[in-house]
This record gives structure tokens, sequence and C-alpha cells, in this order.
């Protein structure tokens, strides 16, 4: 079967435009909606910062997991496919509660250059796993894009911790 030019731009295009889209939709809500300052609280955590970086630190160790799997399942380990779907899942899972609380209690910052990093971090997080979760369901997309994409999700999560969670355990410590 030959594919026409457009059809080989979409295979790759619509998934990008989509993310994309999806980055910028929520970096104009985040900078445009007033934010609230109403916080996530979870006994047994001194503060909203604390649950939030937690949060961010057990999505750093399932994205960890979800690299390690990726790596196996090229290797031909198809039995951890479960295992790589679910450590995906319940990553993005565990981010929800805590890029609410961002978008809706903070908004999009850029008073200082970490938490203008992070705020850019966060839409690229979400528009980089939009074009994975697109990606995933296009048996015409080339091989090497969902690697580029996974790849893509997990640099924005590294980057989201280092501004974040890192950030927090060097200036509060471990336990607050």
């Amino acid at each position: 079967m030959t594919t026409t030019p457009v059809h080989q731009v979409s295979r790759v295009g619509i998934p990008l435009a989509a993310g994309a889209a999806a980055a910028v939709a929520l970096g104009v809500y985040g900078r445009l909606h007033d934010p609230t300052g109403v916080a996530i609280d979870i006994a047994g955590f001194s503060s909203f910062q604390a649950v939030k970086t937690w949060l961010a630190t057990l999505a750093l160790v399932l994205g960890v997991l979800q690299v390690v799997s990726a790596i196996a399942l090229y290797r031909g380990r198809a039995w951890l496919a479960p295992v790589h779907r679910w450590s995906g899942r319940a990553a993005v899972a565990v981010t929800l509660p805590v890029v609410a609380h961002c978008l809706y209690a903070l908004g999009f910052q850029y008073g200082e250059p970490r938490v203008l990093i992070h705020s850019l971090l966060g839409c690229f997080f979400y528009g980089a796993f939009v074009v994975k979760m697109l990606t995933l369901t296009r048996r015409d997309a080339p091989s090497w894009l969902l690697p580029v994409v996974g790849g893509a999700v997990f640099t924005g999560l590294i980057g989201l911790w280092l501004t974040s969670a890192l950030w927090f355990f060097t200036t509060f410590g471990v336990i607050r």
C-alpha cells in the first residue's frame, strides 16, 4: 500500500498537533484562571507541598519502571506488557491531583525562573502524554515515534520532579 504525502504527514502531524494544542490549552487556562489557593490536603502530610512532592516522587519511580519495562518490551519480553501498561496508568493517576492543584490553586506562574520552567514543563508533560496516547492507537505511526514520545514524557516528568520535589526536599527536608 502506497501512502500519499498528506497521509505520511498525518501519521505524525495529527498526534503532535493534538499534543501541542493540549499543552497550550493547559498553559492558557493556568494563566487566565484566577488561582484559588485551595490546596489538596491528605492526612499524614504536613502541607499541600508535601503531598505534591511525595505524589511526584511516586510518579517518578513509576516513570522509571515505565522506561525499564519499555526497554524490556523492545527486547522481546512481552510478558512485561501488563507491568508497563499499569505502571503508566498509575504514574498518570498520581499526577492528576498534583496538576489539578497546580492549575486550579496556583495557576501558570512565571515570577521566578524555577517556577516558570516548572509551569512550562507541566504543559509539555501533558502535551507529550496526549501525543503518546494518540500514537498508541495509530497502527500507521512510524516505529520511531512511540519511543521518542515516551522519552519526551519521561524527560518532562524528570524536569517536573527536579523543579518541584527535589527543590522541596533540598529546601525543607525529606520529612516535614
